[in-house]
C-alpha cells in the first residue's frame, strides 16, 4: 500500500500557496473545539450527503485531516479507490497541527 501522508509542514507551505483543498473529516462538534483556518468540514459520518461537492473537487490536490490522522487516512484511501487521484492524509491530524505549525489551535 501506498504511503500517502503528508506533513503539516508541506500542508502549510502548499495551503499558503493557494495549492491544495484542505478537507476535515472530523465531527461538528470537534470542528467547535479547534479548526484550521481555510479547511473545509465534510465529517466522515455524513461523506456520502457531500458528494456534489466532492465531485467538483476531483481534478484538485486534497489533503484530509482529522484529530490524529486514523479517520483521514481511511477517507483518503476511500476517495483514492473511487477514481480521486491527487489525495493525501496529512500525518498527525490537527494535534500535530497545533504542536508544530500553529499553538492558538487548542489541543483536545
Amino acid at each position: 500500500m501506498q504511503n500517502i501522508d503528508i506533513s503539516v509542514l508541506e500542508v502549510q507551505r502548499k495551503l499558503a500557496q493557494g495549492a491544495i483543498t484542505l478537507i476535515d473529516c472530523r465531527e461538528q462538534n470537534e470542528w467547535e473545539t479547534a479548526r484550521i483556518e481555510g479547511a473545509i468540514l465534510m465529517p466522515m459520518s455524513e461523506l456520502a450527503s457531500f458528494e456534489n461537492q466532492l465531485n467538483e473537487l476531483r481534478n484538485s490536490e486534497l489533503v484530509i485531516h482529522c484529530h490524529h490522522g486514523g479517520r483521514s487516512q481511511r477517507v483518503a484511501r476511500w476517495l483514492l479507490q473511487n477514481g480521486f487521484t491527487q489525495v493525501q492524509n496529512m500525518a498527525g491530524g490537527i494535534d500535530a497541527w497545533s504542536i508544530e505549525i500553529d499553538s492558538s489551535v487548542p489541543r483536545y
